[in-house]
């Protein structure tokens, strides 16, 4: 299901497709002077104040009009042309043209520097952080946004503050660090409070806290938040921007908190009001968003109706997102009311103007959510295909990610190590100085010479004792550098890199090892893959920090469940990976029903409520060796990977165990991997099931050439 609101600035949460853009807004942003101001203003400020509003209804217009506006900027004073400058970045980043956006933004900058004006400088630092927020650059722009706060207290003035304190408390809730978000955003809404000249800043700040406080899922907290909103947006000349934001905040809140006929009927006022404006653009994503709630509640006919109305518009607009949203949409309607066929060509039809788009958070969420909706029509099979494309995707922007941040980290440290290189020649440029003094002085004053000597020494002491101590540092930093390289940092787990590494050096450590040990056909390794069951759901009704307790317990859990020579590995998102490298053969299954039950036997506790959490598990011995030729790892594991697809569409909180390969003449590799459970049931693969603690419904066992059928617990197809 797709949310979206379609007209604020985006700040895209990590690792999570939601599609609402979190607004800065043009308030929250910032950049441009209020409309209430527009007494005090000349006419040409209050034109760019009413710029200001008509970019949030339709930017192009407003922008075209704004860029109209350059004759006019010669003989206009400094803080106007710089509110022009910074409302021209606002409304580009706003159209997602970034690159025009940051340009803009660094004229503005240096036009700010030209003037020795630190408001000025602060309103082009702002927009540029808004700017790499939605090019995904959030570091950047986080730590841009948190030196523009710093400048922007230096200055005195209380409406500069409150709106630099806006935009860092935006990003920081976007970057998860909450607690600093809160400092900020209250600090801003007490200086919008004594800022008199901007009646929009005091709303805007108040309607960041909301969304803080619906992201650590506060409900008293989000409740009050809004309502002082409300009486706030009440309070300042009528603007529909403000009213809109208003209506969406109360569809946020009530939508988090349970309420979602509340949450429906916000959306549906808001669709109102932006038909009686006349605009078209926004009207697009209401109606997704309508469409969304009438999903989660299941009314088919009313999600499909407003998809299509959406469909209708964003095709008159061409806008190739707003109809890739839409047809995910009535794609979900269609598979709900069983117009399969129908659901499944609207919905991939979307899937590839989003892959198009480039948007690959949104498009890792719209296939999880894709492989759900077939799963509830009972399309196993188009389940299980959308669930790898999700994961292969996940892989592809995980090692991405994961690339980034190295590079980020190098970087970082590349330019210490050049920032103390030039400290330490400067240092040194200054000792020759030195020297060359002592010898002028030594031709003098004979009796100087002793004392220079002495001095030199010192100096080049401390050198070499800074030296040292910046070697040292240098050190550490490497060592901490080669740790986040190799362990996860929310779980402490060794990460997918690690294990590929140690997998690669296994062979020859297998060997070693088989000439020691006895009995060595009886000792196996053993490869283990776990997802959480919902785990999605458990971010859904109580948050990400939830989710996040979630996943350090099933670490903790999986320490106790097995050994200290057991690599246990965070391979991604919800999923963990085990490898036994020594264990008996006939005791794989017993590993299998030890994790079932310790983690299903745990709780978390998260603000006042119990979480339980259940896993699926695909394993497997190691190695496999079809026709006596063992398999690589990365097949090994891909083949685990199949066996956990099939625990999670035979119930879930249960084990499925490749154990090894029948009349494997008649078949191939190829064929056995193109679809598991096929191979299982036509009697080439000997599969074991473990159930877990919890009441499941049993898996549909094979039948046997005899005609009788296999226990639960022995899962061997015959032909």
């Amino acid at each position: 299901m797709f949310k979206s609101r379609g007209r604020l600035v985006v700040i895209r949460p990590r690792n999570r497709w939601t599609g609402v853009r979190a607004r800065l807004g043009c308030a929250a942003l910032l950049l441009a002077l209020a409309p209430g101001a527009a007494l005090a203003l000349s006419e040409l400020d209050q034109r760019i104040a009413e710029l200001q509003e008509q970019s949030n209804l339709d930017p192009d217009k407003a922008l075209a009009q704004l860029l109209e506006l350059q004759p006019r900027m010669a003989a206009a004073p400094a803080r106007t042309r710089a509110e022009r400058l910074a409302q021209i970045s606002a409304t580009q980043s706003y159209l997602r043209r970034y690159d025009a956006a940051l340009a803009t933004a660094a004229d503005l900058i240096a036009f700010g520097r030209a003037q020795h004006d630190d408001v000025i400088v602060v309103q082009g630092m702002r927009a540029r952080a808004v700017a790499l927020a939605g090019s995904d650059h959030a570091n950047e722009a986080y730590t841009l946004a948190l030196q523009a706060e710093k400048l922007a207290n230096t200055t005195g003035d209380k409406t500069v503050q409150a709106r630099a304190a806006t935009t860092a408390g935006s990003l920081s809730t976007a970057q998860g660090n909450f607690l600093t978000a809160l400092d900020q955003l209250q600090a801003a809404v007490q200086l919008a409070r004594q800022a008199k000249d901007a009646p929009a800043l005091l709303p805007n700040a108040l309607q960041q806290l909301v969304h803080l406080h619906v992201r650590t899922g506060e409900r008293e907290q989000a409740y009050a938040a809004l309502g002082e909103m409300e009486k706030a947006v009440a309070a300042t000349p009528p603007l529909p921007s403000l009213a809109i934001d208003t209506k969406f905040m109360e569809y946020e809140v009530a939508n988090r908190f349970g309420q979602p006929q509340r949450a429906l009927q916000a959306l549906l006022d808001n669709l109102a009001l932006l038909r009686k404006l006349g605009e078209r653009r926004m009207v697009i994503a209401m109606q997704v968003n309508i469409s969304d709630m009438y999903l989660k509640q299941h009314d088919y006919a009313q999600a499909a109706h407003y998809a299509s109305g959406a469909l209708q518009e964003a095709t008159v607009r061409q806008s190739v997102l707003g109809a890739a949203k839409a047809r995910m949409n009535l794609g979900h309607a269609y598979l709900g009311m069983g117009r399969v066929a129908e659901g499944k060509k609207a919905y991939e039809t979307g899937l590839a103007a989003l892959d198009q788009s480039g948007r690959g958070s949104d498009l890792q969420e719209a296939l999880m959510e894709y492989g759900q909706a077939l799963e509830r029509a009972g399309d196993m099979a188009g389940a299980v295909q959308a669930y790898h494309r999700e994961r292969k995707l996940s892989d592809e922007m995980e090692e991405t990610q994961r690339r980034k941040s190295m590079l980020e980290l190098q970087q970082k440290y590349e330019t210490e190590k050049k920032q103390r290189q030039i400290e330490l020649l400067r240092r040194e440029s200054q000792v020759k100085g030195a020297e060359l003094e002592n010898r002028r002085l030594q031709q003098r004053v004979w009796w100087l010479v002793a004392l220079a000597c002495a001095l030199a020494s010192g100096v080049v002491g401390l050198l070499y004792r800074k030296v040292r101590h910046a070697n040292a540092r240098l050190e550490v930093k490497n060592i901490e550098l080669k740790a986040q390289s190799t362990l996860d940092p929310l779980t402490a787990l060794y990460n997918r890199r690690h294990f590929q590494d140690y997998m690669r050096a296994l062979p020859e450590r297998q060997r070693d090892a088989g000439r020691h040990t006895a009995h060595a056909d009886d000792i196996v390794g053993a490869l283990f893959l776990l997802d959480v069951d919902h785990f999605k759901h458990i971010n859904d009704n109580y948050g990400h920090a939830a989710g996040d307790a979630v996943l350090k317990m099933i670490a903790e859990n999986l320490r106790v469940v097995l050994r200290e020579t057991d690599m246990i590995v965070r391979w991604g998102g919800e999923e963990f990976l085990a490898f036994l490298p020594a264990v008996p053969r006939h005791g794989v299954d017993d590993v299998a029903r030890r994790i079932l039950t310790g983690i299903a036997s745990q709780t978390i506790r998260y603000q006042d409520q119990e979480i339980s959490v259940n896993v699926s598990i695909g394993f497997a011995p190691f190695p496999l060796a079809p026709a006596g030729a063992p398999l690589p790892w990365e097949r090994a594991v891909n083949l685990v990977d199949m066996a956990l697809y099939l625990a999670k569409s035979h119930g879930r909180n249960r084990a499925y165990g490749v154990r090894g390969f029948d009349n494997f003449d008649q078949t191939s590799m190829e064929a056995i991997e193109q679809d598991l459970e096929r191979a299982w049931r036509a009697g080439f693969v000997d599969l074991s099931v473990v159930l877990g603690g919890a009441p499941e419904p049993q898996p549909p066992a094979p039948s046997r050439q005899d005609g009788s059928v296999a226990p639960h617990t022995t899962a061997k197809a015959g032909p």
